[in-house]
């Protein structure tokens, strides 16, 4: 069982960065697609970002575009999400994911356990 774990997440002032990472446990692991949603307090998980990691085509959410920035690194297994101009409403926690099945409805089906993003204003 592949295991996606999160890391750099924390507490950053409103107009300031992060950068998460997301491990994939599996060398071995080749999804269609690796990505990030986001969960905040009382609302619906919501798709952030996703990656494809044959191609490297991205795709964002409307909310974060032209703010975050996801990247791959297909040796090391890894997909990172670089936040900049973070607002209050990026406050969440945020899960890297990947789909690993190719037809159907996008979805992702496998879950990282999560990493807390702060926003003060």
């Amino acid at each position: 069982q592949v295991q996606l774990v999160e890391s750099g997440g924390g507490l950053v002032q409103a107009g300031g960065s992060l950068r998460l990472s997301c491990a994939v446990s599996r060398r071995t692991f080749r999804p269609y697609f690796m990505g990030w949603s986001r969960q905040a307090p009382g609302k619906e998980r919501e798709f952030v970002a996703a990656i494809n990691w044959r191609s490297g085509s991205t795709d964002y959410a409307d909310s974060v575009k032209g703010r975050f920035t996801i990247s791959r690194d297909n040796a090391k297994n890894t997909v990172d999400l670089e936040l900049n101009s973070l607002k209050p409403e990026d406050t969440a926690v945020y899960y890297c994911a990947a789909r690993t099945i190719s037809t159907g409805s996008f979805e992702w089906n496998i879950w990282g356990q999560g990493t807390q993003v702060t926003v003060s204003s």
